[in-house]
């Protein structure tokens, strides 16, 4: 019976990611099996006698950042409560504003009222001590450099809440393209290495397919009131690196 080889993958991660790493990183795992040639079906990938994994990952220094900030606030009443908070949230806006932050780069993301009890005792019912008040923004920040200047006007200004920095890159499409033609040229070298060892010759690409799933930055952690006692916060943004994965088939040339 007529037999071919078909490289099949492993299952792989995500196609692009964003990590701290500041070191680009091309591995792919490829598994040579033997099949018979009648199995295969016109116009489908299985056509491909040759089916690699191709990856390709650059590094760039972040150019964004958002960070997260707010006040939480505890009263008798849920109006003291409410009065305090929009006092100490309106210092903190000024605050951001006065940094050069644009107001449409703030956004609420979150606002609550609670009621607060003290902690139970044993067959008691809970006893309501007050009521707590959150509002919570998120910051773009578009002059990654002044971060820490950031940090430290909202905790000067009476945030109880910082933290929740990520580091981004505002426009990532032309790295991307850049780790796509190196995974491409990944993916041509490993099918031509095993075409070779084979004694096959290798033919055209008659597909690629992307893995389009996508892992969210990593958020550094959250940072205390106890920063405003530091003459300023120190940030690190480092370098994101993108990452682009792909399957390639290619033909046996007849």
């Amino acid at each position: 019976m007529a037999t071919s080889i078909l490289a099949a993958t492993r299952p792989f991660p995500p196609a692009w990611r964003r990590c701290r790493s500041g070191t680009a990183a091309l591995a792919a795992a490829v598994v040579l099996a033997i099949v018979p040639a009648h199995a295969q079906q016109p116009q489908s990938p299985a056509e491909a006698r040759v089916v690699v994994t191709g990856e390709g990952s650059v590094s760039v220094p972040p150019d964004h950042a958002t960070i997260g900030g707010g006040v939480t606030t505890r009263a008798k009443t849920a109006k003291e409560a409410a009065d305090a908070n929009a006092k100490l949230m309106a210092t903190v806006m000024a605050a951001l504003l006065d940094a050069g932050i644009a107001q449409k780069d703030i956004k609420t993301t979150q606002f609550s009222i609670q009621p607060v009890y003290a902690a139970p005792e044993p067959r008691a019912e809970p006893k309501l001590t007050g009521y707590g008040v959150s509002n919570q923004v998120n910051v773009s920040i578009r002059e990654i450099a002044k971060t820490g200047e950031i940090l430290d006007r909202l905790v000067t200004a009476g945030a109880t809440d910082v933290g929740s920095i990520v580091f981004s890159v505002a426009d990532p499409a032309a790295a991307l393209d850049r780790a796509r033609e190196a995974a491409v040229a990944d993916a041509r070298r490993k099918a031509e290495l095993y075409a070779r060892a084979a004694g096959l010759p290798l033919g055209r690409v008659a597909w690629i397919t992307e893995d389009l799933g996508y892992e969210p930055p990593v958020p550094m952690g959250a940072l205390h009131a106890a920063a405003a006692r530091a003459k300023a916060t120190p940030i690190s943004t480092g370098e994101d690196t993108l990452h682009a994965r792909i399957t390639v088939g290619f033909d046996i040339a007849r």
